[in-house]
């Protein structure tokens, strides 16, 4: 079983799509751990809609191609379409960030996932929500991460966010 880790972000129909995700996430994989929930402005995207961005921590035994083909069904589920240019706004957006302490490629897939590193969106909720986990690359703990991290333009803020009756993030 491994613990695996995943950045979910949404900019149409926010709430609805991070909620349906959530669900998703629980009755395929069971209990979850889940950051705050951020808004951010868009990092690339020429539509100025803003995001919602969460990290997710659950316990699979799901190889990593599997782990990625449910994802991408999840995501065209909620209305996520082919051929549109990489920076469009996206009902639901999910991204594999770690697979345990997997480093390299996998399944097509490059563990642990770069962004991490870059994108103040996936690495403070992370370091929130696993501060004292370590980045399988660098070995250093999330919270280290962040502490050092210029996020420069990169803003984002905690939203007040309920999923199944259950307070998850305040607006702070």
């Amino acid at each position: 079983m491994a613990r695996i880790t995943v950045s979910i972000g949404s900019n149409i129909e926010r709430e609805h799509h991070v909620r349906t995700c959530l669900d998703a996430l629980a009755a395929t994989f069971g209990p979850l751990a889940i950051s705050r929930v951020f808004e951010s402005e868009p990092v690339g995207f020429e539509d100025g809609r803003n995001f919602y961005n969460l990290v997710v921590a659950f316990d699979s035994n799901y190889p990593v191609g599997e782990l990625q083909a449910w994802c991408k069904r999840l995501e065209f589920a909620n209305g996520r379409r082919k051929g549109v240019p990489k920076f469009s706004p996206r009902t639901l957006d999910i991204d594999l960030l770690t697979v345990g302490e997997l480093t390299g490629r996998h399944d097509d897939v490059e563990l642990p996932r770069d962004e991490i590193l870059h994108h103040a969106f996936v690495l403070k909720p992370l370091a929130e929500l696993l501060p004292e986990a370590r980045h399988p690359l660098t070995g250093r703990s999330y919270r280290a991460h962040w502490g050092e991290f210029e996020a420069g333009q990169q803003r984002l803020w905690p939203v007040a966010f309920v999923w199944q009756g259950r307070c998850i993030s305040t607006a702070e």
